[in-house]
Parts: C-alpha cells; sequence; structure tokens
C-alpha cells in the first residue's frame, strides 16, 4: 500500500500541470479579505530534492521542470523558447525560483509549500495536510516545523479522505481542497468520487482541485466523467484540462527504437474554478505542450462546463 513514493516523481510534467493551476487558483481565493482554508488529502513529504537519490533514480524532472525551465528562463540574447510566457506558467517559474536562491534548480516545492507561501498571514488563512505514508509524514512534519508557520499549518498522520469531512465548512466558508492520491490501488478513483460527492454536500461552494493519471485503466478513464456528472448534478461549474507529453522513442543498443517508459499523460479536474482560471491555461496549456512535448501521442485539452 505503501510503494508510492513522491520523490522519484517530483517535478515530472504532472506537477507541472498541477502546480500551475493551483497557484492559479490560489491567488485568485486569497484576493478576498475573508479568511481562506485549504486542506491537501495527500501532502506528501512537502519538499524535494532534484539532485537526491529519488528524483535522480527516475529522472522525470528532466522531462517536465527542469526542461521548462531551460527554455523559458531569460537569456541575454532573447532566443527562448516561447517569447510572451503566459502570465500563470510565468507565475509558477518564479514560485519555484524562490525556493532556490542559489539560481540552481536543486529543489522542488510540493504543493503544501506551494500554498503555504501564497497564503496570508494577517487573513489569517489556514492549511490542512494529511499523509499517511510513514516516511513521508515524517519528513513532511520536519519540514513543515522549519517554516515556524504556527498555528497556520496543522499536519496529521490521518486518511485525507476521512479527515477531510471534519474541516468542511471551513468557519469563513470559504476554501479549496486539493486531491491527488497515489492511485497505486484501484479503490483511490472510486474514493475520489465518493469525497467528491460527500464534500459537495458539506461545503457546496468550495473549490474541488482532483488531480489523476491517465492511464489504461478503466478506472482512470472513467473518472473525470464521474467527475462532471457529479458537478452538474450538483449544478456546479467545472474545468477539466489534461496534458500528454507523448511517448518518447528510445533506441537500444543495437539500434532498435523502445518505447519510453514512466507516466506520459495526467488530467486535473476543478469544481467551482476561479472564472480566470479557464483563460489563463487557454494559454499556458499550449505553451506546456510545445516545450514538454516529446513524441506520438503528445497532446492537450481544456473543457468546461456549468
Amino acid at each position: 500500500m505503501y510503494s508510492y513514493r513522491h520523490a522519484f516523481h517530483a517535478g515530472n510534467h504532472a506537477d507541472v500541470l498541477k502546480h500551475t493551476m493551483l497557484i492559479a487558483i490560489v491567488r485568485h481565493l486569497v484576493q478576498k479579505d475573508a479568511a481562506l482554508t485549504v486542506v491537501d488529502t495527500h501532502a506528501g513529504a512537502g519538499l524535494y530534492r532534484l539532485d537526491g537519490d529519488y528524483a535522480g533514480t527516475s529522472g522525470e524532472a528532466a522531462d517536465g521542470v527542469i526542461k521548462l525551465f531551460a527554455a523559458l528562463k531569460p537569456t541575454k540574447s532573447g532566443d527562448n523558447a516561447i517569447k510572451d510566457i503566459a502570465p500563470v506558467l510565468q507565475d509558477y517559474l518564479d514560485v519555484v525560483t524562490g525556493f532556490n536562491h542559489s539560481g540552481a534548480l536543486k529543489i522542488y516545492p510540493g504543493s503544501p509549500f506551494i500554498i503555504q507561501r501564497l497564503l496570508r498571514q494577517e487573513a489569517r488563512d489556514k492549511l490542512k495536510l494529511f499523509e499517511m505514508h510513514p516516511t513521508d509524514i515524517k519528513a513532511l512534519a520536519g519540514n513543515i516545523a522549519q517554516l515556524k508557520a504556527g498555528r497556520q499549518v496543522a499536519v496529521a498522520r490521518e486518511d485525507g479522505f476521512e479527515g477531510l469531512k471534519a474541516f468542511l465548512p471551513p468557519p469563513s466558508r470559504r476554501g479549496l481542497v486539493l486531491i491527488d492520491p497515489s492511485y497505486e490501488i484501484k479503490n483511490d478513483y472510486a474514493k475520489v468520487s465518493a469525497c467528491i460527492q460527500d464534500s459537495l454536500k458539506r461545503f457546496a461552494t468550495g473549490t474541488y482541485a482532483v488531480w489523476y493519471p491517465v492511464i489504461p485503466r478503466p478506472e482512470a478513464h472513467d473518472l473525470p466523467r464521474r467527475l462532471k456528472t457529479l458537478a452538474n448534478q450538483a449544478g456546479k461549474p467545472w474545468l477539466h484540462a489534461t496534458l500528454a507529453i507523448g511517448q518518447a522513442e528510445e533506441r537500444n543498443v543495437i539500434g532498435e527504437p523502445e518505447r519510453g517508459q514512466g507516466l506520459t499523460a495526467s488530467g486535473m479536474f476543478i469544481v467551482n474554478p476561479p472564472h480566470t482560471l479557464k483563460p489563463a491555461m487557454q494559454a499556458a496549456l499550449p505553451q506546456m505542450l510545445e516545450v514538454l512535448g516529446r513524441g506520438r501521442g503528445q497532446a492537450q485539452s481544456l473543457e468546461s462546463g456549468g
């Protein structure tokens, strides 16, 4: 059950999509004066080293944040891959840069640290973090302790699907829930759907962000359709974005092509998205694909409803 470690996948293309959208959502929500409560149901370790053993073993960041930085960082000659970077994509780059003061890209912030960086002390915004992995919860607690954020951030070793219920609705009735389990067991897909259904009953006006892998598994294929149905039944608007970087063709020692390995596509489904999110991602998604696309099957999509 605990075989999945996000440290192996930190900074990959899925994180680029997830965290670009997450930053855009939080930026919008903190514009109102009332306090915001954010819940991360599967928080992970919070911070990851891109030059460490885990990320180095998988090399997934090389096709994600590292590739993006190499293509879009400012150059003296001005020969960037993209001239006019989408504002939300630039914001993502700036936030990640803020965790790398040396200029070299060595630290990748997970969702907890990205969210905390954007929250406001004066508005008494709150962040609730859940994690069950025995190693990651220790790392998360230690990393969060270094922030000295006091009561702003709470960490619990608890099933996020269940722990979330106690925080809905939040006192200010303004909240964001990020749901991104590992999906290492098939039941996670059904749990996500059940969680959204229950959460909308408890707190219908909350913003819910679900990340999921696009893989050849019936449960993964059905999840966005189920989420659309739940949002439509509740009469709530939704936004669905996907990014597929394509399958890289590699050659083996005798020169024959080999199919690349690893996750090649993922999606984000948002219930009650900010009205600014769709136009922001319409500008950002094509640029993500232009830089990160690597082979057959690359594609991006954005649809909305409600």
